[in-house]
């Protein structure tokens, strides 16, 4: 069956959605993210239901169904992909990937992917950090936590990150926090839980706890 960009890009949407919860998605929350009317985004919905990718129901919300998920985990896959091609063999930096990857994930084409992942030896994780799902749609188990749980000289390598924002990746280039960066917070600030954070050894700089919480780390 057909699917349009517009389909794709719902489906990624509530599987993005649904990561975090359990709950059903709200119309409101796809709508705040596709920047459409919650009416618009109600017809879409049916549709998607009519043809068996999502279950919905209406004042209830939706969820994915299992040939929804696939198609959903499917375009997932691509794009983290297609960034990992972006940032390992075309030189772009992290925080430049994500709208040519957007543009590249509409692709159809089976094989050519196929032929990515193996290009790339089968990368389990984007430049981001985040999980990259197999042919067959499973994804990776990764062991990350955020680095403001990291205890006091417990040593960490920074493996992802739990928000991929240009602006925010923006300033962690700044800070020289990057994969595979080696962590160590020296120090908790009481007041604000800003952190002092030693990176590859050299000397502790304060980042704030906000930042501590979007940077994913594993012992």
């Amino acid at each position: 069956m057909a699917i349009s960009f517009a389909e794709e890009n719902y489906l990624k949407i509530i599987y993005r959605l649904s990561e975090s919860t359990n709950d059903d998605i709200s119309t409101n929350a796809i709508a705040e993210l596709t920047q459409n009317k919650a009416a618009s985004v109600t017809d879409m919905l049916r549709k998607m239901s009519e043809k068996g990718w999502v279950n919905y129901q209406k004042y209830q919300g939706v969820r994915l169904s299992a040939i929804g998920e696939k198609i959903a985990l499917d375009i997932v896959r691509k794009h983290r992909l297609w960034e990992v091609f972006l940032v390992t063999k075309m030189g772009f930096n992290w925080d430049e990937v994500h709208e040519i990857a957007e543009q590249l994930e509409h692709i159809e084409s089976e094989v050519l992917i196929d032929k990515l992942d193996a290009f790339l030896d089968f990368p389990r994780t984007d430049p981001h950090g985040d999980p990259i799902p197999n042919k067959e749609g499973i994804l990776p188990q990764l062991e990350y936590f955020p680095l403001a749980n990291l205890p006091l000289a417990s040593p960490a390598t920074l493996v992802g990150v739990a928000q991929d924002s240009a602006v925010f990746l923006q300033l962690l280039t700044k800070l020289n926090l990057k994969l595979g960066a080696k962590l160590e917070i020296t120090e908790i600030n009481e007041f604000d839980l800003s952190v002092g954070l030693r990176i590859d050894e050299a000397q502790p700089v304060f980042i704030s706890h906000a930042v501590a919480k979007n940077v994913l780390v594993k012992r």
